[in-house]
């Protein structure tokens, strides 16, 4: 049974070995992988680019909008204004009328 202990012992320590050094990756495939994650990333960052600029005409085009809206805001209140005026002056003439004699 001594005699099988040491060939056991061999035995694992190449294949131990043989694991270890295995496992190493040459320079030109690191190269090779390198190469292919930075091909997607240049991908992902012209779509980026292209989502950003989408992205910045419409937020400009929302703001315009914006502005837009609030101006017609106050041309609203100014109209409502105007026509609240008329409103009394045609409750004025009528109650006017009224109190008028015919005569």
């Amino acid at each position: 049974m001594r005699s099988t202990l040491p060939k056991f012992a061999a035995v694992a320590m190449i294949l131990a070995g043989s694991t270890a050094l295995g496992g190493c990756a040459t320079k030109g495939f690191v190269r090779d992988q390198i190469a292919t994650v930075n091909s997607r990333i240049d991908g992902m960052d012209g779509r980026l680019r292209t989502v950003e600029g989408t992205s910045g005409q419409a937020l400009t085009q929302a703001q315009a909008a914006a502005g837009q809206a609030q101006q017609n805001g106050q041309r609203i209140d100014q109209i409502n204004g105007r026509v609240d005026g008329l409103e009394q002056r045609m409750q004025q003439q009528a109650q006017q009328r009224q109190r008028r004699p015919r005569g």
